[in-house]
C-alpha cells in the first residue's frame, strides 16, 4: 500500500509539471478578421446568369417545355376569347334549345363540333403564325419577345376583320382612350373585347333566325290543341317530332355550319 501512494504521488507530479512546462507550445492568438470584397459591377462575367438558349442560339428544350405547358394552361381562354369558338357554340346551343331539346345533344358533343369548326375556320390564321412567328423562333432566328409580336399580328388582323366599329368604339371610350390612328395601333387590350362583344351579337342574330320557324310550329299546334279542347297535353309532346321532321328535311345541321363558316368568309 506505502509503495501504491508512492507511485500515485510520483505520477501527479509529472503530470502537474507537464502542464506546467515551459517547453510546451502555447495557445496560439486568433487571427484579425479578413476584409469583405467589394461586390461585382453589373454586367461582368463574374456574377450569376441563366441562359434560355442552347448553344445555336436555339430555345433549349426546358424552356420549350415551359412554354408548351403555360400555352395549354392558357389555351381555353384564348380559345373563347380570339377565335370563332365562341359565335359556334353559341348558335348550337340555341339551335338544339329551339328544338326542345335541353341535353340532345350534349355539351360534350356541341363544343367538339364548334372546336373543330373553329381549327377549320382559324386554319389560314394558324399557318400564318407558325411561319412567322413560331417557326423562327423555334430556329433561333427571333427572340421570344419578337416571336409573340409577329404571332400577334394575323391573329389581330383576323379579329379586326370581324369586329363592328362601334363596338370597337365603345370599349375604346370604356377605357378612356384617344381614338386610334388605325388598324395596327388597336391595343389587344380593347380588341378583344370588343371582338367578342361583336360574336355575341352576330350568334344572337342567326340564333333568333333560327328560332323564328320553329316558334311557328309552337304556335300552331298550340292554337290546334286550344280548339280540340286538349289544353292539359303539353304542346312541346306533340311539335317536337314535327320541328325534328322540318329540321331533317332541310338538313338544318349544314344549313347552320355553312352559315357559320359563310360569316367568316368575307374577312
Amino acid at each position: 500500500m506505502l509503495l501504491a501512494v508512492v507511485v500515485v504521488l510520483l505520477g501527479a507530479s509529472s503530470g502537474h509539471a507537464g502542464e506546467l512546462d515551459p517547453t510546451l507550445p502555447g495557445p496560439v492568438a486568433p487571427s484579425a478578421p479578413a476584409e469583405p470584397s467589394p461586390p461585382a459591377a453589373p454586367g461582368s462575367d463574374d456574377g450569376l446568369s441563366v441562359e434560355i438558349n442552347g448553344v445555336n442560339g436555339e430555345p433549349s428544350s426546358a424552356v420549350l417545355t415551359l412554354i408548351g405547358i403555360t400555352l395549354l394552361s392558357v389555351a381555353p381562354a384564348l380559345l373563347l376569347m380570339m377565335t370563332s369558338f365562341t359565335k359556334i357554340f353559341v348558335v348550337l346551343a340555341m339551335t338544339r334549345n329551339a328544338l326542345s331539346l335541353p341535353s340532345i345533344p350534349p355539351n360534350q358533343v356541341l363544343a367538339g363540333l364548334a372546336l373543330f369548326l373553329s381549327l377549320f375556320i382559324m386554319a389560314p390564321v394558324l399557318t400564318e403564325i407558325n411561319t412567322l412567328a413560331v417557326q423562327p423562333y423555334l430556329d433561333g432566328a427571333t427572340t421570344f419577345t419578337e416571336a409573340l409580336e409577329d404571332g400577334a399580328g394575323p391573329l389581330q388582323t383576323f379579329m379586326l376583320a370581324h369586329t363592328r366599329q362601334e363596338d370597337l368604339a365603345l370599349m375604346t371610350r370604356a377605357a378612356g382612350q384617344p381614338n386610334p390612328q388605325d388598324a395596327a395601333s388597336v391595343p389587344l387590350t380593347t380588341l378583344i373585347p370588343s371582338f367578342m362583344i361583336s360574336e355575341l351579337r352576330a350568334a344572337f342574330i342567326i340564333g333568333f333566325v333560327i328560332f323564328v320557324p320553329f316558334l311557328v310550329i309552337d304556335l300552331v299546334v298550340s292554337a290546334a290543341l286550344m280548339s280540340m279542347g286538349m289544353m292539359m297535353l303539353p304542346p312541346v309532346m306533340i311539335s317536337l317530332p314535327f320541328k325534328i321532321l322540318l329540321f331533317v328535311l332541310v338538313d338544318g345541321w349544314g344549313m347552320i355550319i355553312t352559315a357559320l363558316i359563310n360569316s367568316y368568309q368575307g374577312g
